[in-house]
């Protein structure tokens, strides 16, 4: 005796409540327009300025995790290392994705609570910053904690923390200008400034030579642009 199959999509369509095409319609449209209204209230809240009126972000202790909250001080770190800007999404010039919306959504109705003052770390280009003449997104909790919601884009650079390292301080540029005079003394071709054989004392005065042409091609830039070290730009909504 062969046993017939049960086709489940013909017992789900016989048990089915059939409901007016038209009020069906409705619920749909009533649902998806609630949706989107949420979306449309969401994306202003990113785009909103950092201010002191907006409610305090509510979480509820007991649901949140504790791998996604960070303290300023680590934030801060990081952006010192790889020179990164810590800002309000309101100066972020890209666009931000459907999966971090969908993430903030998420968060809301775990938490039953609607947030504000969003945070968000990226390289200085990724913002709209403001004249003194990529990206991890972030709520504020309070006491300088902050929950982190998505991150996207590209990995950055290995090399990035490398090369920010220099820019930290006074003495970390003094010492990439040491070694970069110390690269173009080696490239001086030999009876360039003088036609004696090369010795230390010739050495060391073309080194010298080289080190406070660096220093002033740096200063020059470095004033004309308005830069500044890691430690002071991290959390400054300024270009320069």
């Amino acid at each position: 005796m062969k046993w017939q199959g049960v086709n489940i999509e013909e017992k789900l369509n016989k048990n089915k409540v059939v409901f007016p095409k038209e009020l069906l319609l409705k619920q749909l449209d009533d649902i998806w327009e609630k949706e989107h209204q949420r979306e449309v209230t969401l994306l202003k809240r990113l785009k909103q300025k950092p201010s002191n009126n907006y409610p305090n972000n509510h979480f509820k202790s007991e649901l949140i995790n504790a791998n996604a909250i960070y303290h300023i001080n680590d934030i801060k770190k990081i952006c010192i290392d790889y020179r990164l800007r810590f800002l309000s999404t309101h100066y972020f010039k890209g666009d931000i994705p459907w999966e971090a919306i969908s993430k903030i959504k998420d968060l809301e109705k775990k938490h039953e609570s609607a947030f504000y003052n969003f945070k968000i770390i990226a390289p200085s280009k990724l913002f709209r910053l403001k004249n003194f003449d990529d990206p991890l997104l972030f709520i504020p909790i309070g006491n300088g904690y902050y929950h982190f919601v998505h991150k996207w884009g590209k990995d950055l650079h290995p090399l990035r923390k490398t090369w920010a390292w220099f820019f930290k301080s006074l003495e970390n540029l003094v010492i990439l200008c040491l070694l970069v005079s110390m690269l173009f003394t080696a490239i001086i071709p030999q009876g360039l400034f003088t036609n004696k054989p090369l010795t230390i004392t010739i050495y060391f005065f073309e080194y010298l030579f080289m080190f406070k042409s660096v220093i002033a091609v740096v200063l020059f830039y470095g004033f004309s642009k308005g830069k500044n070290f890691n430690t002071e730009i991290w959390n400054s909504e300024y270009l320069n």
